[in-house]
């Protein structure tokens, strides 16, 4: 494993992949650890790809799900805030180790799943990915249909223009994946400020043709549709807006590795999320609200404002703004990560391009559409719904790279068939037992901090590591578990998934061999003691 020097500029611990590692069928220069040549995101650069994330069309109507249940408009803004700073927190965590080991979220989860169980947890985060790709592809695709409209009005005439519309944008994104994921960084850059202009300029339209701010805010009631209680609509809708960046919180790494360092990640992260999501959700209540004043209802779908407030060229010019703003977005969020999470089932045979094709395809296979076309179904099903899933895997990531393995991971063997991430057959089965490893990492109830052994070979070295100092009545149950009737030595029942189990379960086992020879006395002292003699002689070991 190779160690930059500090004084390059990169934090000292930043590491390569050593040259023979380059064979391993694991590895493709895609999945490849970074290198510190090409870790040039500074602080802007990071917000400016969160700006360029968040300032779309998903988010300037996010706001209308919400209020249609029955919040007003600041408790929706409330909502939309604090779930973005919930879900910053494990978005910085996960940030880490792609900072510091320049690794791809598919990588990262080798660790934690095994170098074959990894692909489990990518593919999950892929699939999403490939519904929100096909999602904001519809949106751009109705964007351009409004601009074919107002270029050529017999545009609308033609039988299924919408369905010609998304395949143009569709073919679009894909002519852009061919191209591999150079540019991206220089697009979000120049997009972000524009992006931030255009919708500064339709609140300022809303301010001006509305009768003032406080004026528009106050025809927002006009928006509750429900009439839900605050406190009953709260937990779903701010778990709704936790799961809106959820995928990307597991996937962060697939970014920040090409971050100069840490508090840039973070830094930009802080800046950019929260502050963007809250701000422009804030501008898609406002306009709508203005549009209750100047049109007489309210209109949330930005394409059909545009269409209504200026003559051609305002149209093409917004729906353009509008063409950009899902592009930026759906290459940064939805392209980049599949596309690793595609090529992590087979390096050698799937690239970035051809994950980025397979995204493309299977995001007109999940029908967005119908994903779409009711706010309600889109916050309370599909964020919702899948938001749980992410947030799971998310814990699992989180708790292995801090808790258990201190930010320390072993870059080679991440890459190696044969290694610490090897586990079982490159399956780490310990993982669907998180709840344990956390109470064994972070001490029983008791208060006693314990040693977590984690890899397979690591239950051989805990058999040479001296005995623990034991109590009386702890001699005593081992003593008692050993005897006929128990399994058997209690070391020989200790293994690598098994060797701190909690204390009740201890206890109960220990209850089960005391009651089991409390009835092999009494049978001894019975009438029929010979017959039940040889039925616990046949039956021992096999009592518990």
């Amino acid at each position: 494993m190779t160690t930059v020097a500090a004084g390059t500029g990169f934090a000292s611990d930043t590491t390569l992949v050593a040259d023979d590692i380059r064979g391993s069928p694991l590895w493709n220069p895609d999945l490849a650890p970074t290198d510190p040549s090409r870790r040039t995101w500074s602080t802007y650069n990071i917000a400016a790809l969160w700006i360029g994330m968040s300032v779309v069309i998903t988010t300037y109507t996010l706001a209308s799900g919400l209020m249609d249940q029955g919040m007003t408009w600041l408790q929706a803004m409330i909502t939309i805030l604090l779930g973005n700073v919930i879900v910053l927190i494990p978005m910085i965590l996960n940030a880490h180790a792609g900072t510091k080991y320049g690794i791809s979220f598919p990588v990262l989860c080798r660790a934690s799943f095994g170098v074959r169980g990894a692909n489990v947890a990518a593919i999950l985060r892929a699939i999403v990915a490939c519904g929100w790709f096909g999602i904001q592809t519809w949106i751009g695709a109705l964007a351009l249909d409004a601009l074919f409209k107002a270029a050529w009005p017999g545009w609308a005439q033609i039988p299924g223009s919408i369905v010609i519309a998304f395949a143009i944008f569709w073919g679009i994104q894909v002519a852009i994946i061919l191209k591999g994921t150079e540019g991206i960084k220089i697009l979000e850059s120049w997009s972000a400020p524009l992006l931030l202009g255009g919708g500064a300029l339709l609140l300022l339209w809303a301010i001006r043709n509305g009768g003032g701010l406080s004026n528009i805010l106050s025809e927002s009631q006009r928006l509750q549709k429900g009439h839900g209680e605050f406190w009953v609509i709260f937990p779903a809708a701010l778990t709704a807006n936790v799961g809106y960046w959820a995928t990307l919180s597991l996937n962060i790494p697939d970014f920040t590795r090409y971050a100069k360092s840490q508090r840039s990640q973070a830094l930009g992260q802080a800046l950019g999320l929260p502050t963007t999501m809250t701000a422009f959700a804030f501008i898609g209540v406002a306009v709508t609200s203005a549009t209750i004043v100047i049109f007489g209802k309210a209109i949330w779908d930005p394409i059909e404002l545009v269409s209504r407030i200026g003559r051609a060229p305002v149209i093409i010019f917004a729906a353009l703004v509008v063409l950009a703003a899902q592009l930026t977005t759906n290459m940064a969020a939805n392209v980049v990560s599949p596309s690793n999470d595609f090529s992590n089932l087979s390096p050698r045979r799937i690239s970035y391009v051809t994950g980025g094709l397979i995204t493309a395809v299977l995001g007109i296979v999940m029908m967005p559409w119908k994903l779409y076309s009711d706010a309600a179904a889109y916050i309370f099903t599909w964020l919702l719904g899948y938001s749980s899933l992410m947030g799971a895997l998310g814990g699992i990531l989180i708790a292995d790279y801090w808790i258990i393995r201190k930010q320390q991971l072993d870059i080679d063997d991440l890459f190696r068939l044969r290694g610490r991430y090897t586990y079982a057959n490159g399956i780490n089965p310990k993982r669907a037992r998180v709840e344990q490893k956390l109470r064994s990492a972070l001490g029983e109830r008791n208060g006693k901090s314990r040693k977590v052994w984690l890899d397979p070979g690591n239950a051989r070295r805990a058999d040479r590591r001296p005995a623990r100092k034991t109590t009386r009545g702890q001699h005593r149950e081992a003593s008692e578990v050993s005897r006929p009737g128990g399994q058997g030595r209690r070391e020989d029942r200790l293994h690598a998934g098994d060797f701190h189990r909690p204390v009740f379960l201890r206890r109960a086992e220990h209850e089960v061999v005391r009651r089991n020879r409390k009835d092999s006395r009494r049978a001894n002292h019975s009438p029929d003691a010979g017959s039940c003699k040889e039925a616990l002689n046949g039956d021992r070991g096999s009592d518990l």
